[in-house]
């Protein structure tokens, strides 16, 4: 079992309000997602190029998508916020702080040093509760790659690996060309 010191995490009602103090008796589901902390500038980086490269190739396949940073996703036990998502076209016309997790079409998790566990371990179970088909996680060390992974049976199985310095092309939910090697340069 891993232990996250309680600095880093805050708790979220399925309504997006911050959990403060110890129990008010309420017994609504919460989750725990990660606090904004200082990243370095290459995980910004990335995830703003990341960001631009899922955005064009939506755009050229003419998928009806939006591709969101830092998005609550509502889950069955509250709201989690991944670094990436690719919602359904206008799933935050009515909501923008937060989208349901029927829109969103997969997710994406930049590993830091500081939230590998919740993001090889604890939010995947989460998508995978709520049906999310795709998850993407892009690992920096020791060499940036990428593992794409597809929903069956309730859990999520890595059906690519793309590693730095070749192009990579990933076919669902659209064509997607990358190497992870481009999300990080500087």
């Amino acid at each position: 079992m891993s232990v996250v010191p309680l600095g880093l995490l805050r708790l979220f009602c399925c309504h997006g309000h911050q959990r403060v103090g110890r129990g008010s008796g309420s017994r609504k589901p919460y989750c725990l997602s990660p606090t904004a902390s200082p990243q370095t500038q290459g995980d910004s980086d990335a995830e703003l190029r990341f960001h631009a490269l899922l955005d064009q190739a939506a755009r050229a396949a003419g998928a009806p998508v939006e591709v969101l940073e830092a998005v609550n996703v509502t889950l069955p036990p509250g709201l989690v916020m991944p670094d990436l998502a690719v919602t359904d076209a206008g799933a935050t016309v009515e909501d923008t702080v937060s989208v349901d997790a029927d829109a969103v079409q997969f997710v994406i998790e930049l590993v830091s040093p500081g939230n590998k566990t919740m993001d090889r371990k604890f939010k995947p179970l989460l998508y995978a509760e709520a049906a999310i088909a795709h998850f993407w996680r892009l690992e920096f060390d020791p060499a940036p790659r990428l593992i794409v992974s597809e929903l069956h049976a309730g859990r999520y199985v890595e059906t690519t690996t793309a590693l730095a310095g070749a192009t990579t092309r990933i076919h669902a939910p659209f064509p997607v060309d990358i190497d992870p090697a481009g999300l990080t340069r500087q």
